[in-house]
């Protein structure tokens, strides 16, 4: 399982169109940031900190297939990258990001 982190907006716009080229930083690099279990912390706290209306939507990594490259980033930890459109229909499941006491509240069961 990997999981992608959405605004509020880019949520909605996903919604409506049924595909996304990801959030402007992945239009940019060209390809969508995916993270880990182990690795979806730290990417909420390094590059959404100051954020609200965040979701978290849940992809299982081997539907797609070749187009899911994992690469080094961050001090060589190899990170899910995604190089197509996402499409609604790969998304298992997605809910709200909320702010907690010590940080966000992720669902039971992501380490």
């Amino acid at each position: 399982m990997i999981y992608k982190i959405f605004r509020q907006t880019e949520w909605a716009e996903l919604g409506e169109s049924g595909t996304t080229a990801g959030a402007p930083v992945d239009v940019s690099d060209g390809f969508i940031h995916f993270s880990t279990g182990a690795q979806v912390r730290g990417t909420v706290s390094r590059h959404f900190a100051d954020e609200t209306g965040l979701w978290l939507a849940a992809v299982e990594a081997a539907p797609l297939g070749a187009a899911l490259k994992w690469e080094p980033s961050r001090g060589g930890a190899l990170f899910p990258h995604l190089y197509r459109d996402l499409a609604l229909g790969d998304i298992l499941w997605c809910t709200p990001l909320l702010p907690g006491s010590d940080g966000w509240q992720f669902p039971e069961g992501i380490e």
